[in-house]
């Protein structure tokens, strides 16, 4: 199973010739390879799947997809079992479940 995440192009630079960018994934910064969607600029969307964008998207469907992350991260919360996001498992918790 393969999850693309999107994120928006903050910055954009060249490393021996191959396209990379600074991608923001709701506040998580990585550096990720650009060389799939040349055309891709600051400021656009893009689907990342293990540190390579794969697909230009537009604004308002990397909201959308954004929102359903958040909504099963808050669902998920809500299980008996499972620490909040971000919040500390309780010992002997590996979150599993």
């Amino acid at each position: 199973m393969c999850l693309g995440v999107p994120g928006r192009v903050e910055d954009v630079w060249e490393v021996d010739g191959t396209r990379m960018g600074l991608v923001d994934f709701g506040g998580v910064r990585r550096s990720v390879c650009l060389a799939y969607v040349p055309e891709i600029e600051v400021g656009d969307y893009a689907i990342v799947h293990v540190g390579f964008a794969l697909t230009r998207l537009d604004e308002a469907a990397a909201a959308e997809t954004l929102e359903l992350f958040r909504q099963l991260e808050a669902s998920d919360a809500d299980r008996p079992g499972r620490a909040p996001a971000g919040g500390d498992a309780a010992p002997g918790d590996a979150g599993e479940g």
